[in-house]
């Protein structure tokens, strides 16, 4: 009896679970929390909690340790506040004389401030643009109330010594709000300290600092633009940016501890406070952006702030508590979108993919599920069955991975390990809310990825001494009875994203795997780069995506590192470029193999991807084929065939370029002589070129038209094995090569484990040259990553025309040191074309010779291919793969097929790689 019940008790649970994830999917409203605390504090800890906290603290040696770093920071201030109330308060940027409540702004910069208010107001930043040559002073060199018609008295860091002087706020970038932030966070502190510990010189401290900065916040206004320009949407009331108004954050955990004792003290005083945050909260919610991550900073803040205002029924415009978290929640104005609209633009419901750049993607997903989380800590509320893509979200996130553990770093993104916080949050999440099938399936991701270092130090981390130690999310505790995930579940050898024009080939991983990434520039934080690869090779992303190289707003990365000369990419006539940021130039995905997360069924040794860009500036047609062959555990190469000419014609000339780590590089022709090049200006902006040319430096060209190889040191010291990325580049008429130095690889941060200053070097780069077009004379190359333990693997490589004349057509000899043989044929058409007793009609064909006798004929989009005897025909255009193995056939045919050989026909459905007889 008691098994009846349990059975039906269980069954009846699941189809609860099932018909409120089933709605959760189909209602565009997130509902509010059922119970909101009304005491203060609430945001992190309630007042009846604070025991706890107190026991905490006294038994748990690192909350001691937290504790005391807090008091080490804001003691002295605290105590000198007790005799000299003004020191402290004084510091502040503060419109201290004037007590302007207009503030004006031209474009980027800060221009002047008029109008007069009771009290001094909040000083506005000095510019968008943080680059400046100026900081400000410690504390003690502070000119107190700094309201000065000369400007602000600060240190010039270009100068020795770093001399204090006068300068205009404009030429001061975002040093004045920082340090506003800074003092708002000390008086942050203390208001903790002073609910911790009840001493009320805490509280006078930060109660005369936060109502001397929220008082002048209240008589302040919107700045306005002279330029009436974009910046009037982005601004806040104390920086350019409404995503960096920080200080309210602070000011909300501050007002949210010290509230008890405003309310004893200074209950007056609360109408204005809650009008400032509610102006303040409306002024983040009108301005912004809207389509980005953007969103989601803005909502993180308007979230914090509201959180400490009393309900709706307190206000007589009924703007409270419940407002403005059911506005960022589910209300939708023009730069400030509902969280579930802001999802539904911006992730692909598909495969989990944000439209943004690596990146930004990556804290998009972590700020997501840690808004999740933290929601549901602070009101009992799981909102994640409102945001089902937030699962896939979170599991695509190793598709973004090379072979040895970084991701991927197009567009405005460095490389780096995968972030864990996203995947340890949906566990969290789960463990919250006794949801096991949830805990099982990421608690196997987390011990899949999770790297040593984070799995052995969660437990041994020292916390940093700020508040948030004490109620930010423990160590994640996994449970023992889930184990490991498996790889292919979530890293496939072909991912395609076309919402961030994003297309990925993998084999294997850590030193001998293998991997390229093609992308566009579609969404945001996206370059100028037409169609650009990253290239991997022996441990590293050798041929590396630059970075973004310094401020958005800086000349530098405007003109070079957003631009195609910076990337592994062909620019037109030295003009290419478009819009960088928000982008919208996508390429076509015409031909991939194996089809995007197929995980099964697949020849694994050969994968390949065919891509058309439109570049728009002198409306070029562009052709990308990229190819991985496996040609052993340890040995492999790259194809890379680049079609490229202007639909008017007149085309002047077509620039590959490719930029590779290391600290040299040859350029040696095919028997490895090197190159005699010479000094040249050819390459630059003069001729109504890119600035971006200008950039670059120590140019050296040859006419060529020869085979010729370029190759790539990066030169280990002591014993270590060096690593080298050798190119072989098929010779043409027309052709020129060029060696250059460009600005360094800013995209690598931390501990890249390369052993030169990546950041600092020039990144080698070689330019070839087409004069007139280069679609009949592609761009042809061949990549082969290896060390000096290895050697290449490659004995030689030759060029083969098709015997029909087919001038879109371009045949590859490859002849490896183990004796295996590689015939590769491309063509831009699906003309027949032959060599030898072989023809075709693919886009990409590869037939691969063991010296064993076993051989491979793969084919990518074709319908008939001849060869080794076997005939294959299709009636669509589509991938085949034919491998005689130990005796044996094996097929794998994504459309229906026909194999004959010796006038014996057979014809197969489509399907996975298995073992075929032909009788």
């Amino acid at each position: 009896m008691g098994r009846t019940v349990a059975k039906t008790y269980a069954w009846v649970a699941g189809l609860l679970m099932y018909t409120l994830a089933a709605n959760a999917q189909s209602v565009d409203k997130i509902p509010l929390p059922g119970h909101m605390e009304q005491g203060y504090p609430r945001l992190y800890i309630t007042q009846q909690e604070k025991k706890a906290l107190e026991k905490t603290i006294k038994r748990e040696a690192w909350a001691q340790e937290v504790l005391k770093g807090i008091h080490n920071r804001i003691d002295e201030h605290v105590e000198r506040h007790i005799n000299d109330p003004e020191w402290m308060v004084s510091r502040l940027m503060m419109y201290w004389k004037t007590k302007a409540t207009k503030v004006y702004i031209n474009g980027i910069y800060y221009s002047h401030a008029d109008g007069e208010a009771p009290v001094p107001t909040v000083r506005f930043t000095g510019s968008r643009d943080y680059t400046t040559n100026y900081a400000m002073p410690d504390l003690e060199d502070i000119l107190p109330y700094m309201d000065d018609e000369r400007g602000l008295y600060l240190r010039n860091k270009t100068k020795a010594g770093n001399p204090l002087e006068w300068v205009e706020p404009s030429k001061t970038g975002g040093i004045i709000h920082r340090h506003n932030q800074k003092i708002m966070g000390l008086a942050r502190d203390a208001a903790f300290v002073y609910w911790l510990e009840n001493d009320a010189s805490f509280a006078k401290f930060a109660f005369d600092i936060f109502d001397t900065y929220m008082t002048g916040m209240y008589y302040r206004d919107e700045p306005i633009d002279l330029l009436n320009g974009h910046i009037q949407t982005l601004v806040g009331l104390e920086c350019f940016q409404v995503i960096h108004e920080n200080t309210l954050v602070y000011a909300s955990e501050l007002y949210d501890f010290l509230h008890r004792y405003i309310e004893k003290n200074h209950p007056e005083k609360i109408k204005i406070y809650d009008a400032t945050i509610k102006k303040w909260n409306d002024q983040i919610i009108k301005n912004g952006v809207p389509q980005n991550n953007w969103n989601l900073h803005q909502a993180k803040i308007i979230l914090k702030a509201a959180m400490v205002l009393r309900d709706n029924a307190f206000y007589d415009d009924k703007k409270g508590r419940e407002y403005y978290i059911d506005y960022i929640l589910n209300v939708t104005s023009a730069r400030q979108w509902s969280l579930t609209k802001f999802m539904d633009y911006g992730y692909d419901k598909n495969n989990g993919v944000w439209a943004e750049c690596p990146g930004y993607s990556f804290g998009v997903t972590g700020d997501l599920t840690h808004f999740i989380n933290d929601f549901d800590n602070t009101f009992d509320h799981n909102i994640l069955p409102y945001m089902p893509v937030m699962k896939k979200a979170v599991k695509v996130l190793p598709q973004y991975l090379f072979p040895n553990g970084q991701t991927v770093a197009f567009g405005d993104s460095y490389y780096g390990g995968l972030k864990m916080e996203a995947i340890s949050d949906m566990i969290r999440t789960a463990q919250k809310n006794k949801d096991k099938e949830l805990e099982k399936e990421f608690t196997e991701m987390y011990r899949l990825f999770a790297p040593e270092e984070v799995k052995t130090s969660n437990s041994n981390r020292k916390p940093k001494a700020d508040i948030s130690s004490f109620f930010a999310s423990k160590p994640v505790e996994l449970n023992a009875k889930y184990g490991k995930g498996d790889i292919k579940d979530y890293i496939t050898q072909t991912f395609n994203a076309p919402n961030v024009s994003w297309h990925v080939q993998r084999m294997g991983t850590g030193k001998h795997g293998m991997m390229v990434s093609l992308n566009g520039s579609l969404g945001n934080h996206m370059h100028a780069n037409g169609i650009n690869l990253e290239l991997y090779g022996k441990g590293f992303v050798q041929g590396a995506d630059p970075g973004k190289g310094a401020g958005y707003l800086q000349p530098i990365y405007l003109e070079y590192y957003s631009q195609f000369p910076a990337h592994n990419t062909v620019m037109v006539d030295g003009v290419s470029s478009y819009t960088e940021m928000l982008s919208y130039h996508a390429f076509d995905l015409m031909g991939e193999y194996p089809k995007s997360g197929q995980k099964e069924g697949f020849y694994p040794n050969i994968t390949y991807s065919d891509v058309y860009f439109l570049e728009p500036e002198t409306r070029s047609d562009q052709s990308r084929l990229v190819s991985i062959v496996k040609t052993g555990a340890e040995t492999g190469y790259y194809i890379d065939v680049f079609r490229s000419k202007k639909q008017r014609k007149g085309d002047k000339f077509h620039d590959y370029y490719y930029h590779n780590l290391g600290q040299g590089m040859k350029v040696m022709d095919a028997a490895g002589n090197p190159l005699e090049l010479t000094p040249s200006e050819e390459m630059g902006f003069a001729g109504g070129h890119l600035y971006a040319l200008d950039y670059m430096w120590d140019k050296k060209a040859a006419r060529y038209e020869e085979d010729y190889q370029v190759e790539w040191k990066i030169d280990f010291p002591d014993e270590k094995e060096d690593v080298f990325m050798n190119l072989w580049m098929k010779g043409t008429e027309g052709r020129e090569v060029f060696a250059i130095k460009s600005p360094p690889n800013k995209a690598f941060k931390g501990d890249h484990g390369l052993p030169y200053e990546v950041d600092k070097a020039p990144y080698l780069t070689l330019a070839a040259r087409q004069h007139g077009p280069a679609w009949e004379k592609p761009f042809v190359a061949v990549y082969e990553p290896f060390t000096s333990s290895e050697g290449k693997s490659i004995e030689k490589i030759s060029s083969f025309d098709d015997e029909n004349g087919n001038p879109e057509f371009v045949g590859l000899n490859i002849i490896h040191k183990s004796g295996r043989e590689d015939v590769v044929f491309s063509s831009a058409n699906h003309n027949r074309v032959h060599y030898k007793d072989m023809a075709t009609d693919a886009t990409y064909t590869l037939v691969a010779y063991e010296k064993n006798g076993d051989w491979v004929v793969f084919v990518g989009n074709g319908k008939e291919v001849r060869a080794n005897g076997y005939t294959i025909r299709a009636s669509d255009i589509g991938n085949m793969v034919l491998e005689h193995k130990n005796g044996e056939l094996l097929l794998h045919n994504e459309v229906p097929v026909t194999v004959g050989r010796n006038n014996s026909e057979k014809k197969f459905s489509a399907g996975a790689l298995r073992k075929i007889v032909l009788e």
